[in-house]
């Protein structure tokens, strides 16, 4: 269990009691490495959540810079949700044309395979804390996908229940259910690493 700890303390899970940033672009910079891992845990691919934050990211600037700043966390993570159910969505429908089209686009050019990224460890996660990794995001992905939005928001951004039920936009006991039973599957699933 030690070892697990250690991977999430790695500057992965948020401070209990942090400040809000003075100015939307304090903002972004404290919330990047954050929305980046959230969004390569949901998508498995790194380009997309590449492209999920920047996205996110690039919204918030436009349509909400004037909010006050307190409203950005649950609007920039509400945006973040949103685009990577986006993401999921139209990569579901592509690997469906695929399908059908025989893998061709209109130009007789192959289309790209949309499949998760490779999830073989590679050499760096030989060691245990890219084990412990491996683990805990595997089974986080095995979640379905409101207690995986709700256990991201919550535990590794440290949302509260109010910022988490506005990001997702549900009740405030919606996300304690879904975090609960996140929860409960996440314990059962990590059992050996007690």
């Amino acid at each position: 269990m030690n070892s697990l700890a250690g991977a999430l303390d790695s500057g992965l899970l948020a401070p209990d009691a942090r400040a809000v940033p003075a100015t939307l672009d304090a903002f972004l910079a404290d919330v990047e490495r954050r929305a980046f891992r959230l969004a390569e845990l949901q998508l498995g691919h790194r380009e997309d959540a590449l492209d999920a934050v920047q996205d996110a990211m690039l919204r918030l600037v436009r349509h909400y810079r004037d909010k006050p700043a307190q409203e950005w966390t649950p609007l920039f993570w509400g945006i973040l949700r949103r685009r990577i159910v986006d993401l999921q969505r139209r990569r579901k429908v592509r690997s469906i044309v695929v399908g059908w089209l025989g893998g061709r686009d209109e130009d007789g050019e192959d289309l790209p395979a949309w499949e998760p990224a490779d999830s073989t460890p590679g050499p760096l996660q030989r060691l245990e804390d890219g084990k412990a990794w491996s683990e805990i995001s595997a089974a986080v992905q095995r979640l379905p996908r409101r207690q995986r939005e709700a256990f991201l928001l919550r535990m590794l951004e440290g949302l509260d229940v109010a910022d988490t039920a506005r990001a997702m936009g549900c009740s405030e006991g919606s996300v304690k259910t879904h975090l609960s039973r996140a929860m409960h599957h996440l314990r059962d699933q990590l059992e050996d690493w007690r």
